[in-house]
């Protein structure tokens, strides 16, 4: 055997050890998070799953075992008869889809608008971020107030200019109440979003849109060959955090829709609560599995469709 065959079998193990022996003295360090990790992460979700495949009684005791009984039983949490389930699973994807998209899609705007030099600017920057500051049940109440037949101002604003013959009750209606709902997310996924991608275009390296300027690029070959791909990752971030928090925005739906119990106008998130006060906590976890589930799903369509770790060209 030459010598260096042999240099390079004394190494292999060496650096094994070496490793092992980082490796064991960063779990000290870890330990923590990852115990923090296990008793608010991972025990939470394992005994949510287990919880799907027990029964309660209406005092919250538990039954024993019931298997798919809370998922496709005769009150499952797929097949409660009173509940229009299909409407509410096309509900979710709409809502997580419209909200995330056209908030992506303004704030893509909002952040080239306010990248620029004029006057004022960092006032209009600090009100731009106002929505995101704010209490999400403060602004939802208000939204709420101002859509009321008699009180709203909302509403007294689009009679008085002709958009509405009379008041209209847009959270007494399921379906505009869903509406509603889609809007004041928008509102308050906005700023967020917008200094996401403001600090996105903060790394787009000035001398190269210049040498492509010079080089007769026009101003949308500039943005879309250069300005976007550098974006993609504050873009995959804006979009990632949005699809889980607008998915679990439970505060917007319930404030502003008034309408009781079973109807149109749910996504699973709030059918969850309505399953937990109703049918009890079985049922309730059955349908958090699932909303869970989903969510990943969402999120993986959204990762092959849009790849936002591929490499800049």
């Amino acid at each position: 055997m030459s010598e260096q065959a042999l240099a390079a079998t004394g190494t292999a193990p060496s650096k094994r050890r070496k490793r092992r022996s980082e490796t064991l003295a960063a779990i000290p360090w870890l330990l923590p998070t990852l115990i923090l990790i296990f008793g608010v992460v991972l025990y939470p979700a394992a005994l949510l799953f287990y919880f799907s495949f027990v029964g309660f009684n209406r005092i919250g005791r538990s039954q024993g075992w019931v298997g798919w009984d809370n998922y496709f039983g005769s009150a499952g949490a797929l097949t409660f008869p009173t509940v229009p389930i299909d409407r509410i699973l096309i509900n979710t994807v709409v809502w997580v889809v419209v909200v995330v998209a056209v908030t992506l899609l303004l704030s893509l705007a909002l952040a080239q608008f306010l990248n620029q030099n004029f006057r004022f600017r960092k006032i209009i920057r600090l009100f731009v971020i106002l929505p995101w500051a704010s209490s999400v049940v403060m602004t939802t109440t208000v939204f709420n107030y101002g859509l009321q037949t008699d009180v709203g101002l909302f509403n007294r604003l689009l009679v008085d200019t002709g958009i509405l013959d009379a008041a209209y009750g847009f959270t007494n209606d399921p379906t505009s109440a869903f509406w509603a709902s889609v809007f004041v997310a928008m509102y308050v996924s906005l700023p967020f979003s917008t200094y996401t991608i403001l600090a996105g275009l903060q790394a787009v390296p000035g001398e190269i849109i210049e040498a492509s300027h010079v080089d007769g690029a026009s101003r949308i070959q500039r943005y879309l060959h250069i300005v976007l791909p550098v974006l993609r990752p504050a873009i995959a971030v804006a979009a990632l955090i949005n699809i889980i928090n607008v998915f679990n925005s439970l505060p917007i739906l319930q404030i502003m829709n008034d309408t009781p119990g079973y109807h149109e106008g749910h996504t699973t998130t709030t059918l969850i609560f309505e399953y937990k006060a109703q049918l009890g906590p079985g049922v309730a976890s059955a349908l958090s599995v699932i909303n869970f589930l989903f969510c990943v799903v969402i999120i993986a369509i959204y990762l092959a469709v849009v790849r936002p770790t591929k490499e800049i060209d």
